[in-house]
């Protein structure tokens, strides 16, 4: 019998998932319920420039991006970072300092470049360095990113370093992050190593050497057409007749060991699977007549809001260096901008040559009240803060404002406890799956690796069934 099988949502995951699915040869539809696909992921092109409204790049570390990217035929698409102009630089006391070198995230891992930093007080400096000394936490209790950051490297380096780091990565806030869902690798460090910084130091001898004859990687990578591209080919590959748009679900029941979806437009239909992509807090609603203890306690995983704002310039018109790919922003320093990123510096192809794009973060942890600011006011509050903070006092040709209401979630502490009580409940439900940044992971590495398992569950299922 032929196990007919539904995808709510078309993000990144869901697309994964499809992908997957289709190179089995499995029957599945997608259902979204906006006119355009792809989630998060969204590229618009405006007179030659490529301007991303939400992700920019992917890590290549995290392999299942590669692995999907080479699946729909992209290899020759991906885009590294232009390294020679690489570096990031932190405002602090109202000046652009340089990342130290050799800090990973916020590790130091390097002693000169650090000593020499103007970032770091030498309190600071000192304090850092005696992570080496600082006995591994006991317990295996989960505790916030601040308060892990601050046992082992000290409060500075909390506020100066990991804070916009982590914050220009995850849109939240460090004082209620869980250290053990966003930052797993750092928990073994400290265990294994018993300090960060002997770890990271280990980790970067122990990394694997580029092998020859195989494509050129940076830290970050792209495509060249902007990251839309990586959708319109998951679209191609999988067949847009398996893609319902303007198809929006309200309601999936149970009815006879099957599922019932039900959409806005009256349709209803009946799958044996049904993998939900859709965030956290609209499954919930999803699934609520289903089961409500299930859409409870998806309902408690928290989300926060940001904007990105691009702003186009004509190149002599900023009189400034623009050094590095950008700046980030501690919380501390109260700025309405937490970060901006040189886009056409840090990649090809995204403005023409006598032109500059560059790319600001509102929200996401503080001053989210911004994000409902309309355009004309957010464009205007970027440009004060650029000029105060970077110099730049242009008029921009253009500016561009994209909205992401609810458009991350927050892994505060004890996220994984709670995750590992939804997937329990989960179980009573054979057949229904939940992927995307709601559960293990927000980038888009770890989104496609959720559809992915999605997929190879189903797979693997029903090979023992037809075994």
């Amino acid at each position: 019998m032929i196990k007919r099988i539904a995808i709510i949502g078309s993000g990144i995951s869901s697309l994964a998932c499809a992908v997957v699915l289709k190179e089995a040869g499995f029957d599945f539809v997608i259902f979204e319920k906006e006119k355009n696909i792809g989630g998060k992921i969204k590229t618009e092109y405006e007179n030659n420039f490529i301007i991303e409204a939400g992700p920019d790049s992917y890590l290549p570390e995290k392999f299942w991006s590669v692995q999907l990217i080479k699946k729909i035929g992209l290899e020759n698409e991906m885009l590294c970072s232009n390294d020679d102009h690489k570096g990031t630089y932190i405002y602090s006391a109202g000046k652009l300092h340089p990342l130290p070198e050799g800090v990973m995230l916020m590790v130091p891992t390097m002693i000169m470049p650090l000593l020499k930093s103007s970032l770091i007080s030498w309190a600071g400096k000192i304090r850092m360095g005696l992570e080496l000394f600082i006995p591994p936490k006991k317990d295996d209790s989960d505790e916030s990113l601040a308060q892990f950051v601050t046992r082992r490297l000290g409060r500075e380096c909390l506020e100066k370093i990991a804070e916009p780091l982590v914050a220009g990565i995850h849109t939240s806030n460090p004082d209620n992050m869980s250290v053990k869902a966003t930052f797993p690798r750092f928990i073994e460090m400290e265990k294994k190593y018993g300090s960060l910084i002997k770890g990271m130091v280990k980790a970067m001898k122990n990394k694997p050497q580029s092998q020859p004859n195989t494509k050129k990687m940076t830290y970050f990578m792209s495509l060249k057409k902007g990251m839309a591209e990586l959708v319109e080919g998951c679209k191609k590959f999988i067949g847009s007749d398996k893609i319902l748009t303007d198809k929006h679900v309200i309601a999936i029941n149970k009815e006879n060991g099957q599922y019932k979806i039900i959409t806005e437009d009256g349709f209803q239909d009946r799958f044996d699977y049904v993998i939900i992509g859709t965030p956290s807090y609209i499954t919930a609603e999803l699934i609520k007549d289903m089961d409500e203890n299930l859409s409870s306690m998806l309902k408690n995983i928290e989300w926060s809001s940001s904007a990105t704002i691009s702003l186009a310039y004509k190149r002599g018109d900023i009189k400034v260096n623009l050094k590095g790919f950008g700046f980030i922003v501690p919380r501390i320093e109260n700025r309405r901008i937490n970060a901006c990123t040189w886009s056409s510096i840090k990649w090809s192809y995204r403005a023409p040559d006598d032109y500059i794009l560059i790319r600001s973060f509102v929200g996401g942890g503080h001053h989210e009240e911004l994000v409902n600011e309309d355009d004309e006011k957010l464009i205007s509050i970027v440009r004060e803060e650029l000029e105060e903070i970077a110099k730049i006092n242009a008029k921009p040709v253009f500016g561009k404002v994209y909205r992401w209401q609810r458009g991350m979630p927050k892994y505060t502490v004890g996220h994984l406890d709670r995750i590992e009580e939804i997937y329990k409940s989960l179980k009573t439900h054979k057949g229904l799956l939940l992927i995307g940044c709601s559960y293990k992971g927000i980038g888009i590495g770890d989104c496609v690796k959720s559809g992915f398992d999605a997929a190879n569950f189903i797979l693997e299922e029903l090979k023992a069934f037809k075994d």
